[in-house]
């Protein structure tokens, strides 16, 4: 860390999710909606992709997201870059949820250190950050060389890898929590993040996750999603992923 951000460190540390949190969307089909509008031939991942949900299981998330990640096959590192700005100014902040940018410029005002800790790639991760004012953003590191390669080799940042890493930038939490902190997320892969944390305010959580926050004594907010229920949540999906979202 910096000077600058130790200084904002010893005044609190707020910790926030991304996808689902911030945001509503999975970040990542938002991104692959974006590109698949740029080079619809890119579409031709989709086959590859569906003959690899049998084994979904057996691969877990980290396999499945090196799979997901093969419609960039190909892709420089300068044109990737340039489709990284593109669409992060195209949905930061406009379709996050507005009580978590108020939030956020709370703790901002407050001087407290801010970090997006997410699982979503790092090469974007980085570039929502930096649009939103975040002193530090974490994803899951993904080595695109100079051109992305088909199955990309990454490293999940998700559950426990969060804590492992985020230690390894503030110190192990001193017995087990970081004091004056404040998680923000909507999943149970956080858990191990939230239990670090002093106060935790959960983002639309799963009826699991609410009796979780309400037995813990955690907020629980609920800021409108853009789509009416999991029908349309999975429609919403399937139109990005397959580059003909709105």
């Amino acid at each position: 860390m910096t000077d600058d951000q130790r200084a904002k460190f010893s005044r609190g540390l707020a910790l926030f999710d991304l996808d689902g949190t911030l945001i509503a969307w999975d970040t990542q089909v938002l991104f692959c909606d974006h590109v698949l509008k740029q080079e619809g031939w890119r579409r031709a991942y989709l086959p590859f992709f569906a003959a690899f949900l049998p084994a979904a299981k057996i691969l877990g998330a980290e396999g499945m997201k090196r799979v997901f990640l093969s419609y960039l096959w190909r892709v420089d590192r300068p044109r990737l870059e340039a489709w990284v700005r593109e669409a992060v100014a195209a949905y930061v902040p406009a379709r996050c949820y507005p009580p978590l940018l108020e939030r956020l410029k709370r703790h901002q005002d407050a001087g407290h250190l801010t970090v997006l800790a997410s699982a979503s790639p790092e090469y974007y991760v980085k570039e929502v950050g930096r649009v939103l004012g975040f002193d530090l953003s974490l994803g899951t590191p993904v080595d695109t060389g100079e051109c992305m390669p088909l199955l990309p080799d990454l490293r999940n940042h998700k559950g426990a890898e969060k804590v492992r890493r985020l230690s390894e930038i503030f110190g192990a939490p001193p017995g087990g929590i970081w004091p004056r902190s404040h998680g923000y997320s909507d999943s149970s892969a956080d858990l191990p993040m939230l239990a670090c944390c002093e106060r935790n305010t959960l983002v639309n959580p799963s009826a699991r996750m609410t009796a979780t926050g309400e037995e813990r004594g955690w907020e629980i907010l609920r800021p409108d999603k853009p789509w009416h229920g999991k029908a349309g949540h999975i429609l919403e999906t399937a139109r990005r992923v397959t580059g003909f979202g709105a």
